[in-house]
């Protein structure tokens, strides 16, 4: 039974997954999600069932069209088996059951992952990615009995402020809109005090990266980059994590 239930999360990651990537894709070119079927992006021709089974239609088609004959971008099946593992993975942190925490976390780390993949594509995050996710969000999580108010509040109190802040001070050179969009999706997910374990995971994490690519000769200390790869991320290890690395870290004090 327990292998039968790891088969279905599986199948369930990939069509989340394939249904992301077309999502990005739509939402770059002003498209509808819930209108119209799935087409190649480069000669605009319908795409058959056969060609639209995650994965398995990539290496068929060999990462071309079946029409055109131009290159699949490799993001699609790279999207679709991360979001598979992730979903195989949560299931079995949470104890290879089918929980409304469980239901979350992967609403949560699918929105992150469109968020990470969505703006180191287009250097862009959508309102449609954070602001109307977090706003559905904090309902369900104070019915389910998930945060409390006050956690919430403080929680989109700080990670809003915090990018708000720097947006206001820089006059915009800093950081982008998007940011504080996302800082407030942040605060609503993660609340108080994990908002705090989010942003220093992502400054760390971004603070590394960077040193890398400077050392690499990639990028330069006045280079551009996709600060909401960084948060996404940091978000995500905050969300599985934060309350084990907040109890290591007060074991310090």
């Amino acid at each position: 039974m327990i292998g039968i239930l790891y088969v279905f999360i599986a199948m369930c990651g990939l069509l989340i997954g394939s249904f992301l990537n077309a999502w990005m894709w739509r939402l770059k070119v002003g498209k509808s999600v819930m209108c119209g079927r799935s087409m190649c992006p480069h000669c605009g021709t319908t795409i058959q069932w056969r060609d639209l089974i995650p994965i398995i239609s990539f290496v068929l088609l060999r990462g071309q069209c079946r029409h055109c004959h131009k290159r699949i971008d490799w993001q699609y099946p790279l999207v679709e088996a991360w979001v598979m593992f992730a979903c195989i993975g949560l299931f079995a942190v949470h104890g290879e059951q089918i929980t409304t925490l469980f239901i979350r976390d992967i609403a949560v780390i699918s929105l992150l992952t469109s968020v990470f993949v969505y703006d180191l594509r287009y250097g862009e995050i959508e309102d449609w990615m954070t602001v109307v996710p977090g706003l559905i969000y904090i309902p369900i999580a104070l019915v389910l009995g998930v945060q409390s108010w006050l956690s919430i509040a403080l929680g989109v109190g700080v990670g809003t402020g915090f990018f708000l802040l720097q947006y206001a001070v820089s006059k915009g050179k800093w950081i982008g809109g998007g940011d504080i969009r996302l800082g407030f999706f942040m605060g609503a997910v993660l609340g108080w005090p994990g908002i705090l374990v989010g942003l220093l995971t992502a400054y760390i994490l971004g603070a590394v990266v960077s040193l890398i690519l400077i050392g690499a000769k990639k990028a330069t200390g006045k280079s551009t980059t996709p600060f909401g790869t960084y948060l996404s991320v940091g978000t995500a290890v905050a969300l599985l994590a934060g309350d084990y690395i907040i109890e290591w870290y007060l074991g310090f004090l």
